[in-house]
Order: structure tokens, then sequence, then C-alpha cells
């Protein structure tokens, strides 16, 4: 490991105007390439105290062992030959978008004297005009085979081509009229290029000329008695209007945008371009990322746009580009657009309207793409294995931990405070062995107490289990020690069977009926959502109860470093390392399941009535009752005997509904402070 000092470049020897900056290895392999307005102020920040560096960076400036740089005119130009730079040297600590899968473009050959309609992967070909990218080739085919009765561009390959035009006998498709038969002399090379231009126009999204066109011919084909012409007028424009169908339209006015979308976590970024044209969407792609650099959201949207559009001229850089957040530079990116274009390119935020919504559908599917991707990692056994194995190398274990359990602590300002336990087996989540917990111990915020009683009540009942099977028995020794250690399950666990009793509710254990009970298994690794004082709390609980053969270990979310129980510094894996992602993508479902149960039970309190608290009463009577009388504040003030007259309701559940509710003090009236009057309010249902 490199110590920077050993490069840093001396006091005065940068100058201050834009530029490009590289570091280098001691291979002198190029691992970071980086622009800036003022190259003194951007690289000397790479030089200060290493702890006060994001990790990512000090990794990156420690590989180092020099850094170059390059001094351009303008910022515009610092851009483009970052772009030039990354595209060359492919640095390992550069943000690079990487494609999920090669997207198919429909694709007019205009370079070719006689040009072709054709799907096409891959690099981009000059002299190509390219539409698209769909998600299928089946539907560039399904556009296609409608558009070719409008405009009958050649289709067919070099082959098909010369082995017509040297038999004199055209393809299927120009018998049936769906290819003007170039390859024969139907048409002239003039008049086929003349076609292929109108194709490629309505493609670009200027269809409303051809279609009333069709129609204003079919009209005139009518008048003048020629009707199967003027039926074949009119099943053309049907064709086209299918053709349009096939794109709904997102935008008015025929706006021509792109929109880009970034759906992100700590240590990858998935990102969604829609590609709208003539108010259409005309295609859609993703990305996939690896964070290697401590980059933010508008860093990402940055080196997308250079991706996107580094090698684009022209229409393929379109009037709008909207984004989540604008690039650091952004009059920079814009200008540097312009350029691409040949013409004003506005780059912006949409704030509301049609865009804004149809930027939350963008958002959507980069999540969905960010979600999918991670559960392809997950999924894939190989993957898992090498996962487990990384996460016992790292702490220490002495087998691979094939039962993982994740604790969160949930709450809204120290109220409903709750807590989850999932389990993950060989790396896959476990959803019937979930649990949750409500904190009982005491009132008020306090995360480590919350951690500590959860982890206190999980393992005390799991040592109850093992009692009321035999598995342990009480001695003098352990009497006085504690209960001794239950040894680890060293391989997959079968599935505990639920009970009826609600997963929050810990009910007493069922008498023994051959089936696994719900804290039976201990787990290999406890992990908790959390720093140092979270894994001592749990390791506490676990001493306390006498069991020292469970690993304990934190995740903590800021820098995803790993807490070992009586350690002052974590073990931080590599970002790269497929044990990282593993524990993280336990913390993160430890966390959505702690949150779910916290929002359900807050929604709960919120509703809640003072008749839930009669005991019998189901929510159908409770309706009835309500619907009744209009209000639960008018049911308070009525007799048993009214009460009673509710179908389904008894003398006694009346009785018990009046004391209910004479037990509860009615909310305090509403006062208009401007008057002093007391408004009146029906409760309708709670109070």
């Amino acid at each position: 490991m490199a110590d920077p000092s050993s490069y840093r470049p001396k006091p005065g020897q940068i100058p201050d105007s834009p530029g490009v900056y590289k570091f280098r290895d001691e291979h002198r392999r190029v691992i970071y390439v980086g622009k800036a307005k003022n190259l003194r102020q951007r690289v000397a920040n790479y030089f200060q105290d290493l702890a006060n560096l994001h990790p990512r960076t000090r990794t990156m400036v420690t590989t180092a062992a020099s850094v170059e740089w390059t001094v351009v005119s303008t910022e515009v130009e610092a851009l483009q030959l970052e772009y030039s730079w990354i595209k060359e040297f492919d640095p390992r600590f550069n943000v690079k978008y990487r494609d999920d899968k090669s997207y198919p473009y429909l694709a007019v050959t205009l370079n070719e004297e006689f040009p072709r309609v054709q799907v096409m992967r891959g690099a981009k070909k000059k002299g190509v005009r390219y539409f698209g990218p769909y998600g299928h080739a089946w539907a560039i085919r399904e556009t296609v085979d409608l558009m070719l009765r409008v405009f009958p561009v050649r289709t067919c390959s070099a082959g098909v081509f010369k082995n017509a035009a040297r038999t004199g006998r055209p393809c299927l498709l120009g018998y049936i009229g769906k290819c003007s038969a170039p390859c024969v002399g139907r048409v002239t090379p003039e008049e086929h290029r003349e076609l292929a231009e109108d194709f490629c126009d309505f493609m670009a999204g200027r269809t409303g000329t051809y279609i009333r066109r069709l129609e204003k011919d079919m009209m005139q084909a009518a008048e003048e008695m020629e009707y199967e012409r003027a039926a074949r007028l009119r099943d053309d424009a049907e064709a086209l209007k299918r053709a349009m169908e096939k794109s709904a339209v997102v935008l008015a006015d025929a706006t021509d945008a792109d929109l880009i979308a970034v759906a992100e976590d700590e240590l990858e970024a998935a990102l969604q371009i829609f590609h709208v044209r003539g108010g259409r969407v005309r295609g859609q792609r993703g990305w996939v990322t690896d964070k290697v650099e401590a980059v933010d959201t508008s860093g990402l949207v940055e080196h997308a746009l250079q991706q996107l559009y580094g090698e684009e001229r022209g229409d393929a850089v379109p009037k709008e580009v909207l984004v989540p957040a604008l690039p650091e530079d952004a009059e920079a990116v814009s200008q540097w657009l312009a350029e691409r274009r040949g013409s004003q390119v506005s780059l912006r935020i949409p704030q509301r309207g049609d865009k804004k919504d149809l930027m939350v559908t963008v958002q959507r599917n980069a999540q969905q793409a960010l979600g999918l991707h991670k559960t392809k990692r997950a999924s894939d056994l190989t993957t898992r294995s090498r996962a487990l194995g990384e996460i016992a190398e790292a702490l220490g274990l002495d087998t691979a931990p094939l039962r993982i359990e994740c604790y969160d602590i949930s709450h809204l300002q120290g109220d409903d405070v709750v807590a989850s336990m999932v389990v993950f087996e060989d790396g896959l989540a476990r959803k019937s062995e979930y649990r949750r917990f409500q904190i009982k111990g005491f009132e008020g915020q306090d995360d480590v107490r919350s951690m500590h009683e959860v982890i206190g009540r999980r393992f005390k009942r799991y040592l109850q289990d093992k009692e009321r099977t035999g598995e342990w028995e009480e001695t003098p020794e352990t009497a006085a020690t504690g209960p001794a250690p239950v040894p680890a399950a060293t391989g997959p666990v079968p599935a505990p069977a639920l009970t009826a009793a609600s997963p929050d509710d810990e009910p007493e254990p069922r008498e023994d009926d051959g089936r696994p009970k719900r804290f039976a298994y201990p787990p290999q690794l406890v992990v908790v959502d959390g720093g140092q004082p979270q894994v001592a709390a749990a390791k506490r609980a676990l001493d306390e109860l006498g069991i020292d053969d469970i690993a304990v270990c934190g995740l903590a979310k800021r820098l995803e470093e790993v807490w070992l129980p009586d350690d002052d510094d974590p073990v931080v894996l590599p970002r790269s390392s497929e044990g990282l992602y593993l524990l993280q993508r336990v913390r993160d479902e430890a966390h959505r399941f702690a949150i779910t149960y916290q929002r359900a039970k807050r929604a709960k309190r919120i509703r809640s009535s003072p008749l839930d608290d009669v005991t019998g009463l189901g929510e159908t009577r409770k309706q009835a009752l309500v619907k009744h009388f209009g209000s639960v504040k008018k049911l308070r003030q009525a007799t048993i005997d009214e009460i009673c007259e509710v179908p389904g309701i008894g003398r006694r559940t009346a009785e018990s509904v009046a004391a209910a509710l004479a037990s509860t003090a009615p909310a305090a009236p509403a006062v208009n402070t401007a008057t002093g009057e007391i408004i009146e309010e029906d409760d309708g249902g709670s109070s």
C-alpha cells in the first residue's frame, strides 16, 4: 500500500486551470481519471489526512503511485477528454455502466445503395439510422411487418438480394407487396431510398403527415370510384395506426426526450433510460454499475450522460434530457450535449405534469432492475457458497454460517418500538422463520437496550425448548453458571411449523407433537443492524444465558463496516466481496421487515376505537353498532336498551359496550380560536 505523501505534487506545481487528471499505480496502469474546473483545488483534496477521505477514495489513493494532469481550455473540453480517457484506459476505480443484456435496435442501412431494414445489436455503425433500443427482437419484427405494407423497403440479406438480381425473380415479399423489389428493377435506387427515408421519418415520430396523406388519397380514390385502391389505402392507414399503438402516447406535443432514473444503494446502482420520440416511448434500456468510487446521484447521472451520448451525434441526442439530479457542472454538460446534437439541449429535473409522472415510472423500473440484479446474484448457488465462505473467513468462524439470523429495531421517535428477526439458510431467505417482537421491558427510545431485550428473549425461548425436549438438563453446576452451551447446527435446517399464535405474541410452547418448535434451532451467526454498542448488547445477552458458541457481528450502514464483540476496529470486507453483499441483503431485509411491522402497529393505533376493548365484539358487530348510531359519540350517549336494538347485540354485550364507552373519556371539544365557539364533531368510529 503506497503512501500518498510519497507522490504528492509540490505546492504551486499544479495549475489552477480546468483539466483532467490521471492516477497511475506502480505498474503505470491508469486506475482513475477525473476532471476539474480547478485542477489545483481538486487534486489537492486527494492528499489530505487519510482519515478524512471516503473509504473508496482512500483505497484509490493508497493504490496509486503517481498522479499527472492535462490542462484544457474549457470545462467542456475537460468533459470530453475525461470520457475519452475512461474509454481508452478502462480505469478500475471509475464508475462504468454495463449493459445487463445486448439490446436490439431497428436499423436502416442508409449507407448502402439500396437501404435495408433489419434488427441490429452491438456497436453502432456509421451511416446507419437506429431506432430503439427495444426489449425484444420480436417487437421490432412485428412493427416492421405492419409498416412494410406502406413503406415496402428491402429487408433481405445481401446474398438473397444478389441471387434475386441474378435470377430476375424477387423473393416472396416482393410478390405479396411487402417489398418494392429493387433487386429486379421495379423501382429505381432513388425511389427506394425515398421509401427508406419516409420509413425513418415515420419511426422518428413524424407520423401525422403520412396518415393524413393516406386518408386523403383514400377519399379521393373513393370519389373516383376506385374502391379497391381506396380499400387498400384504408388498410395501409390502419396498419400505420396499429404500429403507432404499439407505443402509446406518454407526452403531449410530440416531445423528443430521454428520461434517466437512478436506483442505488451503498455498493451498486441501476440506471434506466426511456427514449421518448414524438411523445411516444420508442425504446428503453438499463445499466447496472458497481460504485467503485465515492459518487453521489449527480455523479452517477454525469457518468451515464457521458456513456449514453459520448459516441452520438445529431438527432440521436434529444432536445430534452430529464434527470433525477443535475451533474455538478450542469452548464458544461449541457453545452457538451448541445455540441453533439448541433442545437440547444435542455438538461433539467422535471418538476410537475406528465414528465414528472413518467419519471416516476422510470424510477420504478430502475428500482426493480436493481432488486432483480441483487436477486440474481443471491440465487446463484456458487455465489452463495462463496459468500458464506468469505463471511466465515472474515469473522474467523470454524464453518460457514449456514443459518444466519439478523435483528433490527424500529420506532418512530420512541413510539411503537418493535424489532424484527429474519432468517437466511444457505444464503436464501426463509420467510416462514421470520419473527416480530414488541419491546416490553421499558418505554422510550433506546436501541441498545432494545437489542439486548430481543436477543435475550429469543434465546431464552430457545433454551426453554431444549429443556422441554431433554436435550440438556440442569445440574448443580449449570444452575450456578447458566445453561450449558447448545451445539450449533452443522447443516441445512428444516423449517419449523408455524403455530396459530400471532408472530409477535410469543405464546407458551405447546406440548411436544413431533414438530419443530418456533425457536428450536440456533443460528451459527447473529447479525445486528448497528455498530459496536448494538453488538456488545447482543453479546451480553448471550453471555447472560450461558451461550458462547454462536457468533455475533454488526453491520453499520454508513460505511458497511462489520463489527465484532470486544474489537475496537471494524472488519472491512472488500467492496466486491460476495460475503458483504449477503450481509447487506440480510441487514436490509431485517430493516424492511421491522419498519413494515412498526408502520402497521402505528396505523392500528391511530385507527383504534374504545370498542376494541370489548371482549367478544368482532369487527362485523362493531361496524353494525357504528352504522346504527352514526358515530361512537352517539353510541356513547345511548342506553343499554337502545344498544340491544341493534341486530346481533345481546344484553350482556350491550352492557359490556356501555361499560367500555363509559370508562373512556370523550375527547375534548374543538374550539374556534377566533370566536371561542365550541365546534361539535361526530367522531365517526374512533375516539
